[in-house]
């Protein structure tokens, strides 16, 4: 049921809602929020508004009681009205500059991992000639890694959905290079380790799809699927001086800390460092990114399950880096607001892991116009992460149109 009031009987405190306005049609930030001024109020009644939505679960206060008729007061809010709309128009600049930037960072995600899709087919055979070129990719993910004090993780929104083993490869290597830059690592370690990252699955091409997607193999297909380690390992053999850290992170992503994985059983500080850090990027990929999306974990669902239920797995310290590095909700995450509104996390940024950038859902905005909200500037605050099978499916719908969830690097914003 909706509640409305007379602009005039409007105090701060009270929780409004322009529904019926466009985003670009008024000055305020966000089409609902809590009145917190006089000014606010009068720059209502600049925009001609005598009644308004109001909700009052969310109102801290009460309208005012209904007043008699009185003499007409001067209205001195056009000049309010004219500062917050021109604070509102560098907000668009901002927000324009933001989309494109995110724009750019798909741009880019899409050439490095179609590259990144040749060299792991014409690996067998053109062995150094992909090695050079999987160094010099990994130098253009490293590069803004050392450039930049804070770095961005942007969520990248490509159209695919079967997206190979490339894309898969792609999120590793960002996700590894992130942990390496939190842990201290130097250049030439986070070079090895964003190219061990990068080729970790090059022994999935001897292994049928049937097998590698199957999420009930028999014992017999669980060996197959294992054997992709030594698969891997055969064909790194191919390639000239390969370091041994590279071909320690083929041969051990999938060793765990208690001494759990395969193909050697190895435990604790016996797992090389890097492959170490791969494993926790490997896991945390393929939760969020299964060949069956509808098995598809969410990013705090993700990191939750890592945490709880198979914390032992990992390096105790790495684990806790690897959340400093994408954030409390990481990109690709459904938040609920403290405002009502529900959002999808774009980007974080690691100096600042509680106030990330929000893709807002308003279904009076067109979703390629959709607002983008830095909570730094804001108001409001997350409530909490929220399943998208719990939301309508219109609102997921609007705000990630696709199953995958992959990531970029960038200059912290």
């Amino acid at each position: 049921m909706k509640h409305t009031v007379a602009v005039d009987r409007l105090q701060p405190g009270v929780f409004i809602s322009l529904g019926d306005i466009g985003w670009l049609d008024h000055p305020f930030l966000l089409n609902r929020f809590r009145l917190a001024s006089a000014e606010q109020i009068k720059v209502l009644r600049s925009l001609g508004l005598t009644e308004i939505e109001w909700d009052p679960a969310r109102s801290t206060v009460q309208p005012l009681p209904e007043q008699p008729a009185h003499e007409e007061e001067e209205d001195f809010s056009s000049a309010v009205l004219q500062s917050m709309l021109d604070v509102k128009r560098q907000r668009s600049a901002r927000v324009l500059a933001q989309r494109e930037g995110l724009a750019r960072c798909e741009r880019l995600f899409e050439q490095e991992a179609n590259g990144l899709g040749d060299i792991l087919r014409e690996l067998d055979s053109r062995p150094n000639e992909c090695f050079s070129r999987a160094k010099s990719a990994v130098g253009r993910l490293v590069g803004p890694l050392l450039a930049q004090e804070s770095v961005a993780v942007h969520l990248v929104n490509m159209k695919v959905k079967e997206a190979g083993l490339a894309y898969h490869a792609m999120n590793v290597a960002v996700l590894s290079l992130l942990i390496g830059k939190q842990t201290g690592l130097d250049e030439g370690q986070l070079q090895l380790l964003g190219l061990g990252a990068m080729l970790h699955d090059i022994g999935k091409a001897d292994v049928p799809s049937r097998v590698l997607r199957n999420t009930q193999r028999t014992h017999a297909e669980e060996q197959f699927y294992q054997a992709h380690v030594g698969y891997g390992i055969k064909h790194a053999a191919l390639i000239k001086d390969l370091p041994l850290p590279v071909k320690n992170i083929i041969a051990c992503h999938h060793e765990y800390w208690d001494g759990s994985g395969f193909p050697n059983h190895l435990a604790d500080a016996k797992i090389p460092r890097l492959a170490r850090i791969v494993a926790i990027a490997n896991r945390y990929d393929n939760l969020c990114n299964p060949f069956d999306l509808s098995t598809a974990r969410t990013p705090a669902e993700a990191v939750s399950l890592m945490f709880k239920k198979e914390g032992g797995r990992y390096d105790p310290a790495l684990l806790q880096i690897f959340v400093k590095a994408i954030g409390v909700y990481p990109p690709g995450c459904f938040v609920a607001l403290s405002d009502g509104s529900i959002g999808l996390v774009v980007e974080t940024n690691s100096q600042d892991l509680l106030h990330p950038l929000i893709l807002l859902h308003d279904p009076s905005v067109p979703r390629n116009e959709a607002l983008l909200l830095d909570l730094r500037e804001a108001e409001v605050r997350i409530e909490g992460a929220v399943s998208p099978a719990k939301l309508p499916l219109d609102v997921v719908e609007y705000l990630a149109p696709r199953g995958r969830v992959d990531y970029y690097i960038d200059g912290g914003r």
